[in-house]
């Protein structure tokens, strides 16, 4: 079979089951969703091989790639976590009646085929299906090489607690090539098969997903987040939160990228936060290099999405200086103050446009998981549909379900 005809096939397998999926009832999603996760555990030792497979020769973001027992265990349970989710499918959003007697009332209902394209991240595989799974809506993934033996090993534990479930085995599927040309097919749309095209990489994948798609897209784009500290801040608290908004995990889209000071509180702060993260190279402005000897920190660092232990470093005139700088050069992923004046705070929570913005707690929280969530299938930082962590009640449409008694229009 040839790779058109196998992708056209996985579109018309996927429509099939969103029809069934969309009629399965969530108890039984549900345990689709725990037998996945058992299923997991129990192929513990043959998808770490697949991941040890993986990252022989592989090059790049490796902490994002990499699988240990813990990472795994991890991400069983954030499966269980969302089969213990309220479902939102069939969830009455709103319900009115009209003068004429019309009752009406907006229904969640699920957006049908999700087609994901993703690079390098083997959890992702698991994420995404468990809350496609939670929100009724099947799941085309198409990963990148760097991860596709891990992806097929999550996969075959996903189709076996599908299996146990009774659930279509075309509920979940995945693009078992790297060639380029399956990416262009999901864009097309799979003959209309899609509903939704969801990119999770870099910038270039968006980029290439948002100028070919023939269907809607749901846009992840790169985490270009920024902490400021205020002159306001408590400086201990200043320390400790950029030090783990930097460095918890530098590989992960939430970590900070771009640091900016309050001027009068720079020269206590820098020093510290320097002492803070000894393995951090900090690239500054020409105020920032007086306090603290850095690198110079060109117009290209502002927009800059390091992924590594990196950390550009601009002082600020106070918090309009600060929000003037993310609107120029943020991502509109998730953006944070450290302060205790209440104006100031207000102030940049009004006007900072992002799909995440935070007082007084590191840019790392930016995930599904700790939004209670449970997992994600990415954060989206466009303004239509859904901002921030996707969970499953981002992953849903509505329609309106009008009762009558006999009405007619005059």
């Amino acid at each position: 079979m040839t790779l058109a005809a196998q992708m056209r096939e996985m579109g018309r397998d996927a429509r099939a089951a969103a029809a069934a999926l969309r009629l399965a009832s969530a108890d039984q999603r549900s345990e689709a969703i725990r037998a996945s996760a058992r299923a997991l555990r129990g192929r513990q030792q043959s998808i770490l091989a697949a991941n040890a497979a993986d990252l022989v020769g592989a090059t790049g973001l490796l902490d994002r790639l990499r699988l240990d027992e813990a990472r795994l265990e991890a991400i069983a349970r954030s499966l269980e976590t969302v089969a213990d989710l309220p479902d939102p499918v069939g969830e009455e959003m709103a319900r009115w009646s009209r003068p004429n007697g019309l009752d009406i009332a907006r229904v969640r209902t699920p957006i049908g085929v999700i087609g994901m394209i993703c690079e390098s991240r083997p959890n992702v595989t698991a994420d995404a299906a468990a809350i496609c799974l939670r929100s009724a809506n099947v799941l085309i993934l198409r990963t990148g090489s760097e991860a596709l033996r891990s992806a097929i090993a999550i996969h075959g534990a996903l189709a076996e607690g599908m299996a146990e479930a009774a659930l279509p085995a075309a509920s979940v599927q995945l693009v078992p090539v790297v060639d380029r040309d399956a990416v262009g097919m999901m864009l097309a749309g799979l003959d209309r098969a899609i509903d939704l095209i969801i990119p999770r990489g870099g910038r270039d994948l968006v980029e290439r997903v948002t100028r070919e798609a023939r269907v809607p897209v749901l846009g992840h784009l790169e985490g270009l987040c920024h902490s400021y500290v205020h002159a306001s801040a408590d400086l201990d608290m200043a320390v400790a939160i950029v030090a783990n908004a930097k460095m918890r995990r530098v590989s992960v889209c939430g970590a900070t990228e771009t640091l900016l000071v309050d001027r009068e509180v720079a020269p206590e702060l820098l020093p510290r936060l320097a002492a803070a993260m000894p393995d951090c190279e900090l690239r500054g402005d020409e105020g920032a290099r007086a306090i603290l000897p850095m690198a110079v920190a060109e117009e290209s660092d502002w927009s800059t999405e390091y992924l590594a232990p990196i950390l550009a470093v601009r002082l600020v005139d106070g918090v309009g200086a600060a929000i003037g700088h993310i609107a120029r050069y943020g991502t509109g992923h998730t953006d944070a103050i450290i302060a205790s004046d209440a104006e100031a705070t207000a102030r940049f929570l009004d006007e900072v446009d992002s799909g995440i913005v935070m007082v007084n707690a590191s840019t790392q929280f930016a995930d599904g998981g700790e939004f209670g969530f449970g997992a994600e299938i990415g954060i989206a930082t466009g303004r239509l549909h859904a901002r921030g962590p996707v969970g499953p009640e981002q992953l849903t449409t509505f329609k309106y379900v009008v009762r009558g008694s006999g009405q007619i229009r005059p």
